[in-house]
């Protein structure tokens, strides 16, 4: 089938559920599947960290994603087989990434509403929802290893962004009418995501930092502490001000480092590394190594089997030596 676009910006409108035809009762349309044998759609998932999305469940499920990244797998089973398989690996992986993201498998045929809701143009469509908004990954159906590959850099890139919240493991089974749903939130990041939350962010670096201290291998601590460490410098900075400092003294180590965590902030990370790599190639003695070190930090922050980590290892060899 021909694939559109998944465009529509800002937060999920749910208007379309209300009213619509079996949007009350949470029964599969007519014509659709019924639920079947295990594995099948409208049985839940099995996966501590997926659930089946139902018309009942599907805001609750929504809301988590305050928390901590949702991906949305949409299939059919009747109208693309294949798109099934993509949900079976979601879910897989939903798994081994151990709550850094919750899955969605959405069957649109048992659940047309909701794909009604999401202007969902074809299947099968993944969409990652972080802070209630929607985002669209994959409209296609790929191997499981390039899925994974794919899905660790998603959520290393949302890291850079501040975006370190977990899910907790969770049944399958949707939460009762009228429940809300519980919060997702990794109890060893709880103190400092909370701080982030409430903008607390000496905090928040005072919390990752005891994390760090207390098991220095904890790579998720480190990569929060870095980021959370890029927030604390860069708060009340001016974008346009910094900018123009750095371009007015390329040799500034502090003017240049300040340009890199914005750009880190903004997501541009390539730019971010490539700006302190080549202050490392011009510079010498303790400037050289500030932004050395100042680098280092920023690799952590993204995780080092990120390919622009190691493009940014390569390129910052080639500057040393």
């Amino acid at each position: 089938m021909t694939q559109q676009p998944f465009s529509r910006p800002g937060a999920i409108d749910l208007s379309a559920l209300k009213g619509a035809p079996g949007g009350a009762s949470g029964s599969a349309p007519a014509g659709g599947p019924p639920a079947g044998p295990a594995g099948q759609a409208g049985t839940g998932a099995t996966s501590a960290y997926c659930v089946e999305i139902t018309e009942q469940n599907f805001q609750s499920i929504v809301e988590t994603s305050m928390n901590a990244p949702v991906l949305l797998v949409f299939f059919s089973r009747s109208r693309m087989p294949e798109s099934a398989q993509l949900a079976d690996d979601i879910e897989t992986l939903s798994g081994e990434f151990e709550g850094k993201f919750l899955a969605g498998r959405v069957d649109i045929d048992a659940v047309p509403q909701i794909a009604q809701a999401m202007q969902i143009p074809s299947v099968p469509l993944v969409v990652v929802i972080v802070d209630g908004r929607p985002m669209p990954l994959f409209q296609d159906v790929v191997p499981l290893e390039e899925l994974r590959t794919a899905l660790t850099q998603v959520m290393q890139q949302l890291t850079t962004q501040g975006i370190t919240g977990r899910h907790q493991p969770r049944t399958s089974a949707p939460p009762a009418e009228g429940e809300e749903a519980e919060e997702m939130i990794d109890p060893r990041y709880a103190a400092a995501q909370h701080a982030l939350g409430e903008g607390d962010i000496d905090t928040a670096v005072a919390e990752y930092q005891k994390l760090v201290d207390a098991n220095p291998a904890d790579a998720e601590a480190a990569a929060g502490l870095a980021m959370a460490r890029v927030l604390q410098r860069t708060q009340g900075v001016d974008l346009k001000a910094a900018r123009e400092a750095a371009a007015a003294d390329p040799d500034d180590v502090d003017a240049q480092i300040m340009v890199a965590d914005l750009d880190m902030l903004g997501g541009h990370v390539d730019d971010a590394f490539n700006r302190l790599i080549e202050l490392v190639r011009r510079t010498e003695g303790d400037a050289r190594n500030q932004a050395r070190e100042h680098l280092l930090a920023l690799f952590g922050a993204v995780g080092n089997d990120d390919p622009r980590v190691l493009r940014g290892r390569q390129n910052l060899a080639s500057a040393l030596f």
